[in-house]
């Protein structure tokens, strides 16, 4: 996976240059949901990112490229610039204002409006300090975390990886590590909703356009499947567990030990671990085995297993595999 200096030499330098001048966008269609802040318009955006500079690059989200920027306020932002030729770019733009413009939850980002003008549409979020878990769990020199190598591992609890509020509403059809922001005290906040829907939105409208990533998909998309789950949810947030655990990508092959010359992606390889009772040897080489206790470990991969089920009908909700995950910290509220 390419980092955010080799994105800055490609994509962030052509957008950095489609932008010509502030003087450009005298006439902006713009909104704010979030009535705390200020009116922002187009010009207000090319110049808080100094013409969308590659140097103010933080993040390559879906179909777009995230900039950190300051407002003449005072407040600093996350601006996503979405590709204008990506016809996806502006599907993702109309669902962030159906879905974020309306969520209100404490463990996902906050949604301050959008600025459009011509073929231009940029999204404004809160700037979530950490970053996102992916640049923890696999480190770069050019994103650099001055706090650890590593994201210190436990057992996820409901305010460390949440989508339990929202099951009954959306589908965010795109949950990853890349997904997942992180605040100064590490807590998560979920992350671009671009692909997510209404379910009752979903069950109207049967999408052959398979959603997702690579990795994070549910098998069922592969056999034919049309129609967006709340279970399509649950298998990607049992690969992220895999991957929080592991520090494996999930769209990477790993070498199957039994052939040699076979890969195997690694909901594949984390079945047959468990199946062995080899949890402890599937933890990140990286990280310091002292302070973990055994029986945990194996209950938080039985919990990914449990959720990555082939079978959609037979994974857990969300509130159930919340419930799992507090009991192994022996904590019975939900």
């Amino acid at each position: 996976m390419p980092d955010i200096e080799s994105r800055r030499r490609t994509r962030g330098i052509r957008s950095g240059t489609s932008l010509n001048t502030a003087t450009s966008y005298s006439v902006t269609e713009s909104q704010l949901f979030d009535q705390s802040l200020n009116q922002i318009e187009m010009v207000d955006l090319v110049n808080a990112t100094r013409n969308f500079s590659p140097d103010l690059i933080v993040g390559d989200g879906s179909f777009g490229l995230v900039y950190k920027a300051k407002l003449t306020n005072g407040v600093t932002v996350a601006v996503k610039k979405l590709d204008p030729n990506a016809f996806q770019g502006y599907r993702e733009f109309r669902a962030e204002m159906e879905t974020l413009g309306k969520i209100k939850h404490e463990n996902i980002v906050k949604f301050y409006g959008y600025c459009a003008a011509g073929s231009e549409r940029i999204l404004i979020y809160e700037f979530i300090e950490k970053g996102s878990l992916d640049q923890w769990l696999y480190p770069t020199s050019s994103s650099s975390n001055n706090d650890n190598d590593h994201v210190m591992w436990a057992p996820p609890t409901p305010h460390t990886v949440l989508l339990e509020d929202i099951r009954n509403k959306y589908y965010h059809r795109d949950i990853k590590a890349s997904n997942v922001l992180l605040d100064k005290d590490f807590e998560a906040h979920i992350a671009d909703f671009g692909l997510a829907r209404r379910i009752e939105d979903a069950h109207s409208h049967v999408s052959t356009q398979v959603a997702g990533t690579m990795g994070y998909m549910p098998p069922e998309y592969f056999y034919g499947a049309t129609l967006a789950t709340v279970m399509g949810d649950v298998y990607s947030f049992g690969i992220l567990m895999f991957e929080i655990a592991t520090s494996r990508r999930p769209n990477w092959p790993l070498k199957d030990e039994d052939q040699e010359r076979k890969e195997i992606r690694l909901v594949e390889w984390a079945a047959r671990m468990v199946s062995q009772n080899r949890e402890m040897e599937m933890m990140d080489v990286g990280m310091s085995k002292e302070d973990l206790k055994e029986n945990e470990v194996q209950e938080f991969f039985k919990i990914a297993t449990f959720c990555t089920t082939e079978a959609p009908k037979l994974r857990p909700n969300m509130s159930e595999v919340v419930k799992l995950l507090n009991q192994i910290q022996g904590d019975t509220a939900v």
